[in-house]
């Protein structure tokens, strides 16, 4: 456990502000896009006077406690999410200077400074005490200018920060109380922390932590309407979920207007869109809507088939009709009977194939391989393709007469670029999945990787979403978030390859090689590039504002 000379050494970590420069690396500030970030997480910079007129007006909603009982909570959240972060970002330091994060993050936020008055932490004996003075509290300033004095402490947001932020540090739960106060008229706020179990009054603290029981009822009658409004389900928003995908977009929705149209009939529906967009699901669910429910339902992928084999896997084959038919075996279409077949990539379709394609959607019968016998069937068609097949009739490759009899009712089914409202759907749709998949528990996806999958385009559409969810469920630990690069793992990787990079990073190293120098000229060349800009030179060179104002300084000082 730490001795009471330690105390300075903590002292001293907070007041050196090179000390808390790796913090400083990780906030962004990206003007063009508007945003602000710690790490992957987003950030807002916003005028304190605001939270006064939210704890204001809650106070007036919901009395004292239980606003209280809000920003505490609040609080915690945050302490928890900066304890993530910033735990993975301090390795190779002891536990008690990583630790000191959580402080010179309430520093670097504007929100308090810290000051050690005594602090004991050892995780391997669970031990851990805290004594620190709050300077400049902004909500006991925020307090003072909205109600006056207090008759009790007021840094409730600050404390439910540093319960949270500890406890997830020590692994166990620490409850911090304020025993001195500005609000309360004291010359600076103070706070002392230990574990739960070492309060008298444990079971009133912990109480602050809990969910609100209106928060309870609010919740519960929110299920209730729930369940209300799925068993008074009107026909019209139950046909949205009768295909075999997921959106409420209003793309979607067009989608599954047209396909619930088709539905009923018999005619062949022609569905198109690039690849990856869901086209078999959406086929799967014309499928499911129909009287054909009950029959089969066959998926054929022309394109994976060979050329000289697609017609005998379509429509059969007839004992010693070609070596190696050593007996008749039905095709796709008999399997099919009284059901749907969904033929994928029927532009891969041969041309003999296609001529029987055609004479089954227009007669309703074929023959096998080999055979002169016509069969009768009664199969649904639904056919897909990713090419213009129009362009296809007119490039050769396509027979015009089939184009028009699959284009009686053609469908667009839209790229995943075309309905981003559906992406928060498909994310918490796969992670739900892959979470079961692989027995894992997670905790969503970071800002940023939430932002980045937004802003993609998508060429892969949902079947590329679902597979680099699938991946980054793979590779994230359980009770872990999702961080962008467990999605795009070459993100930050230049256009150079590896060899490339090397033999560049080689060819610096000579007598007369000075990193310093090196140094200087990128960032000089990043502050050219800037029209000497230091944020937007910041943002080129990757590092924060106050990083590359730290180094100008220090080049202006050599100079």
């Amino acid at each position: 456990m730490p001795q009471a000379k330690d105390v300075k050494f903590y002292k001293q970590l907070l007041e050196q502000n090179k000390e808390i420069q790796d913090l400083l690396d990780k906030i962004h500030f990206d003007t063009q896009h508007g945003q602000i970030w710690f790490e992957e997480n987003r950030m807002l910079l916003m005028h304190t006077s605001i939270l006064g007129f939210l704890r204001k007006d809650l106070y007036q909603m919901l009395g004292w406690e239980r606003t209280k009982r809000f920003f505490i909570r609040c609080g915690y959240q945050a302490g928890m999410r900066d304890a993530e972060v910033t735990h993975r970002m301090r390795p190779n330091m002891s536990a008690a200077e990583a630790f000191m994060a959580g402080p010179q993050m309430h520093g670097i936020r504007g929100m308090v400074k810290v000051e050690v008055n005594q602090l004991e932490l050892c995780h391997d004996n669970q031990k851990f005490y805290a004594d620190f003075n709050w300077h400049n509290s902004f909500e006991s300033e925020v307090h003072l200018s909205d109600f006056g004095k207090s008759d009790e402490p007021a840094c409730w947001m600050l404390l439910g920060y540093a319960c949270g932020y500890t406890s997830f540090v020590m692994g166990q739960t620490i409850i911090y109380q304020e025993i001195k106060c500005v609000a309360q008229g004291d010359d600076c706020c103070q706070i002392i922390g230990k574990p739960l179990a070492e309060w008298e009054n444990a079971d009133e603290l912990i109480q602050f932590m809990s969910p609100d029981p209106v928060s309870d009822e609010i919740i519960a009658l929110q299920a209730e309407l729930k369940l209300l409004k799925k068993n008074i389900y009107t026909e019209a928003e139950a046909d949205y979920t009768m295909f075999n995908s997921v959106g409420e977009s209003q793309a979607y929705r067009n989608v599954c207007d047209l396909l619930k149209k088709a539905a009923g009939s018999k005619v062949a529906v022609l569905l198109q869109g690039e690849t990856g967009v869901g086209k078999e699901a959406f086929a799967r669910g014309i499928h499911q809507a129909s009287q054909r429910k009950q029959q089969p339902f066959i998926a054929v992928n022309c394109a994976c088939i060979p050329p000289d084999l697609i017609e005998a896997e379509l429509f059969g084959v007839e004992k010693g009709a070609f070596t190696g038919a050593v007996q008749s075996r039905m095709g796709k279409f008999e399997r099919a009977h009284g059901g749907t077949i969904f033929l994928d990539e029927v532009i891969e379709l041969s041309p003999r194939a296609q001529a029987a394609l055609l004479r089954m959607l227009q007669e309703g019968e074929f023959e096998r391989v080999g055979d002169y016998q016509s069969r009768k069937v009664d199969v649904r068609i639904v056919a897909a393709s990713n090419e213009d097949l129009q362009q296809a009739v007119k490039d050769g490759r396509f027979r015009a007469d089939l184009f028009y009899r699959l284009n009686i009712f053609p469908v667009r089914i839209p790229p995943l670029r075309e309905r981003r409202e559906d992406i928060p759907l498909l994310i918490s749709h796969f992670i739900s999945r892959f979470e079961n998949m692989y027995d894992k528990h997670l905790k969503g996806l970071s800002d940023r990787a939430k932002s980045q999958l937004m802003n993609y385009d998508w060429p892969g559409n949902i079947r590329e979403l679902e597979n680099m969810l699938e991946r980054a469920t793979l590779l994230t630990e359980d009770q872990q978030e999702i961080k962008l690069n467990h999605l795009f793992p070459d993100i930050s990787e230049t256009h150079l390859s590896t060899h490339q990079q090397h033999d560049h990073i080689d060819g610096l190293f000579n007598e007369e090689f000075s990193l310093d120098q090196y140094e200087q000229k990128i960032i000089q060349a990043a502050m050219d590039r800037s029209k000497q800009n230091i944020s937007e030179a910041a943002r080129l060179l990757g590092i924060s504002r106050a990083t590359l104002d730290y180094r100008l300084k220090k080049i202006a000082q050599v100079a």
